[in-house]
């Protein structure tokens, strides 16, 4: 695939991630089965992964679940609650246990334990303890604030109200998974039958719903379970290893999932795998994979975490499920950056347990790959998206062979492919070369802009952004937050499927994101390469907005002091400040920002701190390091409240050398930076 059509794949893998998230945090009715769901942020992984350039500012890998409804109060959680990454073969947990050592430095012949629990397919939920006593829980949300369900999760047989037992810390944060076994799901859904109603989809959703209610009488008739396996925020640590931490959980009073192991190597870890997998008909409850953890308590410390998921664990997810259907026709759709997907129409069919009738083809190259034409019968598997891929064709069907077209569906432009500068290959992914002056851009553009990812704005989606461009009212960023200005000409209140009460609402949630963070404004003009993580590198390089744009016309200049600072931030490669540079080259883009800014109050970004002697500092390591990986060295460093550089220049203040330094540790020599060996960069951060 070219980097046209990886751009193009991330940015429609983000959106449908985000509309899977919305319907399974938030409506507790998931349009995928999990098995999908876990294909589709596998693929999203496995792209970013090959291409960390392209990673999105809303990349789905940056972000857990969906943010709060508002039914019930908000509890934000003082360690946020992640995902976890995702295995799908033997190969990935071989992987996965070698990157825990290559991490930590450890020869492969070192001995690891790990433990190994069945993946609990219900609704995650934190509860917390202060001298024993449970005094609130709350749902996981978007992983950083949740709702308050205290007194629903208060109803719970197996959620002790007081803990049992001693030992356990003055402040403890029990989180696990609530959940309805197969039995007592089917006595429900009899008697939702009895009783005339409409049946539950499944234990899931019932367990959700159930949870949610706002009438906690409700809930307490349910019969709802409590499985406790990991914890967030305790005032001491109270266990050495992952296998302690659980089993003490069980002599506080909670309930632990016997089918929990530990194992020393990725053979028997698989191996318990594959004993979950045929006994999971009778476990009497739904899970979806087996997750293994580090078991020592001081490694998971040292690993850390990545955005969303901590570096120490991983879930082997159970296989996806396939079926074959026909192509009836395949069309074209016009992504926000241009790129033009190949969409497979299909005669309808059930994928585990959801009608699909669409099925993405990538791009040209992959429609030749797989040789797929109108008529022909297919093999789809509904694991990578909402829309799923085709994996084969079963049986041709007679059609003619599908014609790329070299002019945009939409707007007509010509349609090109970016050229690789260092290979001189053409790309696979072929573009509209309209940019925003196609509508089809202009709109998904602005469908960004008010994702979640970006400025989050409720009650303004698809149809909405759809609507208001269509009449002209909206074709840039900063008119959204004119409308209530123009609204006694707009008469919003008037429209099908607003009223006075929602055109108000929709007003207030406008203007409640005014005041913003810097890196979600950056992330929303959805330029190529900024991606969440890139912007969240930028906003804290320059940490004011106002420093950023005064910086924008240097950047144009690729010799510039502002370039080199940007190149220096470790992470931020060439990719994405050429991109940086691209947009801003044009004067309206510039015109379209300065329109947006003013509309807004835009925080500074918030830069990691603490009282550590590096914070704030400019750190560079180089040469072999023996103490510890370089992966977390630079994780441990930015942990600090330190900047790691991937150079050495006037503002670097410590350089730690390894054996084998070079010219790194010459120029920092000659510039006067402070040298370090690495047993002295351990006693300064200690």
């Amino acid at each position: 695939m070219t980097e046209d059509a990886i751009k193009k794949r991330l940015a429609f893998l983000a959106r449908e991630i985000k509309a899977a998230d919305a319907l399974y945090y938030q409506d507790d009715n998931p349009a995928l089965t999990d098995a999908e769901y876990d294909a589709l942020r596998r693929e999203n992984l496995a792209l970013e992964k090959e291409y960390p350039h392209l990673i999105r500012k809303d990349s789905p890998s940056k972000s857990v679940g969906a943010k709060p409804t508002g039914k019930f109060g908000k509890i934000k959680h003082s360690v946020p609650m992640l995902s976890l990454d995702n295995a799908f073969s033997d190969e990935d947990v071989v992987d996965f246990v070698a990157r825990v050592k290559r991490f930590l430095n450890l020869p492969d012949e070192t001995e690891m334990f790990f433990t190994a629990e069945p993946k609990i397919d219900g609704l995650s939920a934190a509860l917390r303890y202060e001298g024993g006593k449970l005094v609130s829980g709350a749902t996981r949300g978007d992983g950083r604030v949740g709702e308050d369900v205290t007194a629903n999760l208060s109803t719970l047989d197996n959620v002790p109200k007081t803990l049992s037992g001693e030992g356990w810390p003055e402040v403890l944060e029990v989180r696990g998974e609530v959940y309805i076994s197969h039995a007592e799901f089917a006595e429900m859904n009899a008697a939702q039958v009895a009783a005339g109603k409409s049946e539950y989809k499944n234990p899931r959703n019932a367990a959700a719903g159930s949870l949610r209610q706002i009438d906690p009488n409700i809930t307490a008739s349910r019969p709802l379970k409590f499985f406790a396996y990991t914890w967030g925020e305790v005032s001491v640590p109270f266990a050495e290893t992952q296998m302690e931490a659980v089993k003490l959980f069980g002599d506080w009073g909670f309930s632990i999932n016997p089918q929990m192991r530990k194992h020393d190597g990725p053979k028997e870890m698989v191996e318990h795998y594959q004993t979950i997998l045929l006994a999971r008909a009778g476990l009497g409850y739904d899970i979806d994979g087996v997750v293994y953890k580090v078991d020592s308590l001081p490694l998971q410390e040292r690993l850390g975490f990545v955005s969303r998921a901590p570096r120490w664990a991983i879930a082997h997810k159970f296989p996806a499920e396939k079926a074959i259907t026909t192509i009836e026709s395949i069309d074209i759709q016009v992504g926000r950056t241009g790129s033009l997907t190949p969409v497979a129409r299909l005669v309808p069919i059930t994928v585990g347990g959801v009608v699909v009738s669409n099925a993405t083809l990538h791009n040209a190259d992959e429609i030749e790959r797989l040789g797929v034409k109108e008529g022909d019968m297919v093999e789809i598997q509904r694991a990578g998206d909402v829309i799923p891929q085709i994996l084969r064709v079963v049986e041709i069907g007679g059609g003619q062979p599908f014609k790329f077209p070299t002019n945009c569906p939409v707007c007509d432009a010509p349609v090109s492919a970016d050229i690789d500068e260092k290979t001189g290959r053409q790309d696979v992914v072929r573009r509209c070369t309209n940019g925003l002056f196609c509508p089809a851009q202009a709109v998904q553009g602005l469908i960004y802009f008010v994702s979640r990812p970006s400025f989050d704005i409720d009650g303004l989606g698809e149809k909405q952004i759809e609507a208001f461009y269509e009449k002209g009212l909206v074709t840039s960023p900063a008119d959204i937050f004119t409308l209530r200005d123009r609204n006694a000409e707009i008469k919003l209140e008037t429209w099908e499927g607003f009223g006075e009460t929602s055109a108000a609402k929709l007003f207030t949630a406008i203007d409640s994101r005014r005041t913003i963070e810097f890196e979600r404004v950056l992330r929303s003009l959805g330029i190529r390469h900024i991606g969440q993580g890139n912007s969240r590198l930028i906003s804290r390089y320059f940490v004011s907005w106002e420093r950023f744009r005064a910086v924008i016309p240097e950047l144009e200049n690729g010799e510039s002091q502002a370039v080199a600072g940007l190149l220096n931030v470790d992470g931020l490669g060439q990719a994405a400040v050429s991109a940086l540079a691209d947009f801003f080259a044009s004067d309206a883009n510039l015109k379209l920002l300065d329109d947006l800014a003013a509309q807004l109050n835009i925080l500074d970004a918030e830069v990691p701190t603490s009282d550590s002697p590096v914070s704030g500092k400019t750190v560079v390591f180089t040469g072999k390091l023996e103490r510890f990986s370089r992966d977390e060295a630079k994780a441990r460093a930015q942990s600090l409240g330190a900047k790691v550089s991937g150079s050495v220049s006037g503002k670097t203040d410590y350089l730690v050398a390894g054996p084998g330094a070079g010219s790194k540790l010459k120029k920092a020599e000659a510039a006067g930076v402070k040298v370090l060996t690495e047993d002295e960069w351990l006693a300064l951060i200690a």
